[in-house]
């Protein structure tokens, strides 16, 4: 039988294995379960990703994304005359009311790095990413307590399931800020 040729399996992969942990968390991923929720044969899944830290880095990677789309949706961090806390704690609003799965999802996989070395590279980028662009309205020193902050807030609204506080993250922005 001839080898089908399918250039979206691996996405399909990826996707799949977004949505696995999105429903039985980082202990459900497994290649079995990824290929049963792609609809792909076992093998499909370790031919494109030999360890299932290789599959987690690229789902993080495409986790990663979803901030970076509330970003550049806004045109955020561009305008150097807005007022940066205000700006940064709607931004973190918007982020928050999105999809609350995709969310958690994120941090799952985000926290994940602290037991699995290989996805440490890739939380490192979207916190350096996020440093960056802070940096450009702000010091590099404030930029990272800025990122952190926001971090923080996210964790607590995530965790506690508390309503997310624009106008208390403002102000606590506004602080680091000066």
């Amino acid at each position: 039988m001839a080898r089908r040729y399918d250039p979206e399996r691996r996405q399909r992969i990826i996707d799949a294995a977004i949505r696995v942990v999105g429903h039985k968390g980082i202990a459900g991923l497994s290649h079995r379960s990824v290929a049963a929720e792609a609809d792909v044969p076992l093998g499909s899944t370790t031919y494109h990703f030999k360890t299932l830290d290789e599959l987690m880095v690229a789902a993080l990677r495409q986790a990663n994304e979803g901030f970076a789309k509330v970003l550049a949706a806004r045109g955020a961090l561009e305008d150097t005359g807005g007022e940066l806390a205000a700006e940064l704690a709607g931004i973190t609003g918007e982020w928050l009311a999105g999809d609350r799965t995709g969310l958690e999802l994120e941090y799952e996989l985000y926290l994940a790095a602290l037991r699995r070395p290989a996805l440490r590279p890739v939380a490192a980028e979207w916190t350096e990413g996020l440093v960056d662009l802070l940096a450009r309205r702000t010091d590099p020193v404030t930029a990272r307590a800025l990122v952190a902050l926001m971090d923080g807030i996210c964790l607590q609204v995530l965790l506690t399931g508390a309503a997310y506080d624009e106008e208390y993250t403002r102000e606590m922005l506004a602080r680091l800020i000066g």
